[in-house]
């Protein structure tokens, strides 16, 4: 089945390109028996591409998903791309496909899940091989909207709101009004590899509510208002490894997370400390327990050059954190600066 319209060709998976525009042939393999195996809808996009073909090519897909592939070369971005049903896939052509933020946008680039405040969950999507600019220096405002919906997401390259079990991979975020990538509302079984993100008004990759998910491959850099990574509002059990963190303004900041693992993370050129760790006293102070950082392991991390040390421990409910292969290089200040001693373990 070829279905096109307004320059995009819609295609099976399964497909055998020709010449000129491009004339796709699709077959649908059936499999013996009652039940029919379908390949996955695909949707190929041409040059010049708008924002607006891109939202009406995903939400063209089947109700089983599918993918959209974007061609290289700049795309205007008006309005959030939003993937926010399930089995959808946003895939560029690498560091070429450029999503570039209009002037005076005020909004995320892309959104993964519903783009409301309370969302419900939305499983199996994809978003890779692309380059995303921010434009933050021509945003007025860090909010998507003044009031009503939208108006707790933030600015962000890319939103991942109450997501489970997808991919972010190969894709660079800059200059974003917010964060690079920030992930929220109870997002779990997220991976994401291969991110580089720099030059955003605040953290290059932000994760609050999030759980069980993996983060590697990771270049966060010259973030020099927030963090390479910001952590808060309860994120347990995930794994980040595999990470350079370089001339921002904190390497590593820490509130109400715990049974994490950090592995092999290198920390650069911190303005001031390569990792903070605190309670978060505004959710303990409303009842919540168990807000402080605890039970979280650093396995080989090192720290070159930091204005402050390379770990402050800042309260003394951050417990039961150890910290092993640890290498200290260069740093201004002590290498540990701890509320109390002992409340990091280093081995």
């Amino acid at each position: 089945m070829v279905r096109r319209f307004s320059g995009i060709i819609w295609q099976s998976r399964r497909c055998f390109f020709s010449v000129a525009f491009l004339v796709a042939f699709s077959s649908a393999t059936w499999a013996a028996g009652p039940s029919a195996a379908v390949s996955p809808a695909l949707v190929t996009l041409a040059e010049g591409a708008t924002v607006a073909k891109i939202q009406e090519a995903l939400d063209s897909l089947p109700a089983s998903g599918g993918e959209v592939n974007l061609p290289a070369g700049k795309i205007i971005v008006t309005q959030p791309i939003m993937l926010n049903r399930n089995g959808l896939t946003l895939r560029g052509a690498g560091d070429t496909t450029i999503l570039y933020l209009a002037n005076d946008a005020n909004c995320p680039v892309i959104i993964m899940g519903e783009p409301v405040n309370h969302p419900h969950r939305v499983g199996h999507l994809r978003v890779s091989d692309l380059f995303i600019d921010g434009n933050r220096a021509h945003q007025q405002r860090e909010t998507w909207r003044v009031e009503g919906e939208g108006s707790e997401i933030r600015n962000n390259g890319i939103t991942v709101q109450n997501v489970s079990d997808s991919v972010i991979e190969n894709v660079t975020t800059a200059r974003c009004r917010s964060g690079g990538l920030v992930t929220t509302l109870n997002t779990r079984r997220l991976l994401v590899r291969n991110l580089n993100s720099f030059d955003n008004e605040f953290d290059g990759l932000a994760c609050f509510m999030t759980a069980n998910c993996t983060f590697s491959q990771l270049y966060l850099h010259d973030n020099a208002d927030g963090a390479g990574i910001s952590l808060d509002g309860n994120f347990g059990h995930n794994v980040l490894d595999n990470a350079v963190l370089s001339g921002n303004d904190l390497g590593i900041f820490m509130r109400w997370s715990h049974d994490n693992q950090f592995r092999n993370i290198s920390i650069r050129g911190s303005h001031t400390y390569g990792v903070f760790m605190a309670e978060n006293v505004g959710e303990s102070s409303i009842g919540q327990s168990q807000t402080d950082c605890v039970d979280n392991s650093f396995e080989n991390i090192s720290g070159n050059q930091c204005g402050e040390a390379l770990f402050r421990v800042n309260d003394v409910t951050c417990t039961n954190n150890v910290a092993t292969g640890v290498k200290f290089t260069g740093n201004v200040r002590a290498e540990l600066s701890l509320a109390l001693p002992g409340l990091l373990l280093v081995k």
